[in-house]
Order: structure tokens, then C-alpha cells, then sequence
């Protein structure tokens, strides 16, 4: 099969590879559609951990080819997403049901090879049904459960206000659900006039530049002084990990879903926000949770198919299976604005 194989940091070569056919437990996926996650790209400017040539993609979506004789749950022809994230199932947090907390996981797009390629294998029991859903909607419902996974474990209640720092994809979907989840009002804090203008598409009150406006005034003027009721933090900037403390009024939550790329340095007024106004802080990793993958997952898909939930609006590019290096470029550049960026392998 053809694939856009990884050889070392931002180095893809698009070249022939040997998939084998299926293990007894495995199905093969024809990959209709792949995303490019956030993390992905921070990986091409850091260190790459993982075994190389890697094939990458861990947000995908495709129809099976071929099944292992073991296989049950699904059929030849069956249109699936994949679950990318493979617990071990016996360590203590496995044990708990706290999937995504695993301490000895598989991957698919690190650890083994994933999506930005013509077909995929994995096994069977890391595949959804998608039925006659979009490929490419399906293949975002990974970053979609990932937002879902956050809003839901901070809790929201109807009528809160809440603040968004950061809105690429995790942000804007984080959004969608704190609509259906009853938030009174959202104000969407980015550097991008573009992406604040998605914000308002999907229905944010309020928006910030930080670049052109004083953040704790437009804040303070927002919400008659008191701060926001919950901060939830999407991009992944130690600047903004910062800000959620300030903003956030006495007693209400932080809600941390950006990965840190650099130390975070507290200022004291920052820190001692944490006390003085006894904030609840949470982290979020991942998406899953008993019974696996978790209600992050079915509800996501359920959404999705009843039109609750907005993907194609997000979809800014889209590059073939041998432009993958391409794309990278373009985001790694920034030479244009861009939200998700798709991998599209195999014509429709």
C-alpha cells in the first residue's frame, strides 16, 4: 500500500509498504479520511519518541476490507471509526475503569502504525460503526470526545459563564457542547480573528483579542466583576494556563485540556488566586472511561448523527495521502489560517 511514512522529525516520504493481512482478532480499514491533530505537529518540533518510520494519523475513519476469523462485532463493508488509544486492561487504573489514565497503552499513530496511509490494521474491538455518517465527520469524533470529555468532567451548570482560551479545534467543539450543556454565556479568548469569527458562527456571546483588547477589563466588564464561573483552557500556551487564575471568580473551576509545551511560571497574584479564591482546578487527558471507550464516545457519535453538533464547518483543508508533508509545512509555517486539516488517502 501507499502511505506517508515518517522517517524523522517534519520528514515525510510518501512510498510504497508491506501491510500484512489481518491477525484473527483484526480487521483491515480502508482509510477514507484522517485528521491531523494538534499534537501531531508539536511532535515534528520536538523530540520524536516513538520507533521510526512511524506512520501517524490517530483520528480516522474508513470502511473494513478484510477480517480476521475471529472477528464478530463487525462485517466486511461496515463504515467505522477507529479507537486510537488501546488500554492495557490490567494495570490498577484499567482495573478501576479510568481507561484513559492506562499506564501501559497502545497508540495508533505513535506506538503502531495509524491512519495517514490506504489501509490500517488494528483490532477489532478499537472500531466503532458509523453507519451512513460522513468519513469525514467520523473522523473527528476523536477531538470531538476529547472536548466532550473535558465539559463534562468540569461540570457545568445551566447558566454559567464561561471563557474558552483557545479556539482551534478542541476549543470550538469544547464551545458546542457547553451550548447543549446549558452555559448562559461563552466568551471565546483567542489571538485570531479568524477563529474568534468561527466562535461567534457557533454561537459565542462574547469574544476577546488579547492583542488588541485588555483581557481582565473586557472580563470584568463581561461578567459585572465578578470573573467567569468556569475557565476552560484549550490552547496549550503557558500565558493563557496563567490567565485561567485570574479571570476565574472566587469558587469557580479551571478546566486544563491543552498540553503544556513549556514551563509554566506563576506570577504570585496568579497563584495565590488558587487560595484566595479557592478554585477548583482539573486536568483532562484523553477521552475514555467505563464501559470503554466511554460515554464521551457514544454520546459524540449520537450527536453528531442527529445534527447537534457542527464538524464540516471546522474542516479548513483538505490534502491527498501524498501531500501529507505539504500539510504539515503549511501548519508548521502558518503561512495561512487554518483549523482542521484533513488526510484524505482512498476517493470516495
Amino acid at each position: 500500500m501507499k502511505a506517508a511514512v515518517l522517517h524523522s522529525e517534519n520528514h515525510f516520504i510518501y512510498q510504497d509498504i508491506e501491510i500484512g493481512e489481518c491477525k484473527a482478532d483484526e480487521v483491515k480499514i480502508k482509510v477514507m479520511a484522517a485528521g491531523i491533530c494538534g499534537s501531531d505537529t508539536h511532535k515534528m518540533v520536538s523530540k520524536w519518541k516513538y520507533p521510526l518510520p512511524a506512520i501517524m494519523g490517530h483520528e480516522f475513519s474508513g470502511y473494513i476490507v478484510e477480517k480476521g476469523n475471529d472477528v464478530t462485532n463487525v462485517e466486511i463493508g461496515d463504515r467505522v471509526l477507529a479507537i486510537p488509544f488501546h488500554p492495557c486492561k490490567k494495570c490498577e487504573y484499567c482495573l478501576r475503569g479510568q481507561y484513559n489514565l492506562c499506564e501501559d497503552h497502545g497508540m495508533i499513530g505513535s506506538k503502531s502504525f495509524g491512519g495517514f496511509a490506504e489501509y490500517c490494521n488494528l483490532p477489532a474491538e478499537y472500531v466503532l460503526p458509523i453507519g451512513d455518517m460522513d468519513y469525514e465527520e467520523a473522523a473527528m469524533i476523536e477531538p470531538l470526545a476529547v472536548a466532550l470529555h473535558g465539559v463534562l468532567n468540569i461540570e457545568p451548570r445551566i447558566g454559567d459563564v464561561v471563557a474558552v482560551f483557545g479556539v482551534g479545534t478542541i476549543g470550538i467543539l469544547a464551545i458546542q457542547w457547553l451550548k447543549i450543556a446549558g452555559a448562559k454565556k461563552i466568551i471565546a479568548i483567542d489571538i485570531s480573528e479568524e477563529k474568534l469569527a468561527d466562535a461567534v458562527a457557533m454561537g459565542c456571546e462574547r469574544t476577546i483579542n488579547p492583542l488588541k483588547e485588555d483581557l481582565f477589563e473586557k472580563i470584568s466588564e463581561y461578567t459585572n466583576g465578578f470573573g467567569v464561573d468556569i475557565a476552560l483552557e484549550c490552547a496549550g500556551s503557558k500565558i493563557t494556563q496563567e490567565q485561567c487564575l485570574l479571570v476565574t471568580r472566587k469558587k469557580g473551576k479551571i478546566g486544563y485540556l491543552g498540553i503544556a509545551y513549556a514551563d509554566v511560571t506563576l506570577h504570585e497574584k496568579a497563584f495565590e488566586s488558587i487560595f484566595r479564591k479557592e478554585l477548583t482546578l482539573k486536568g483532562f487527558w484523553n477521552s475514555y472511561s467505563a464501559p470503554f471507550p466511554g460515554e464521551e464516545w457514544k454520546t459524540s457519535i449520537d450527536f453528531v448523527k442527529k445534527g447537534r453538533i457542527q464538524l464540516k464547518e471546522l474542516i479548513s483543508h483538505r490534502y491527498k495521502l501524498e501531500n501529507t508533508q505539504k500539510a504539515f509545512d503549511m501548519m508548521l509555517s502558518r503561512k495561512e489560517p487554518y483549523n482542521k486539516v484533513l488526510i484524505i488517502p482512498n476517493e470516495v
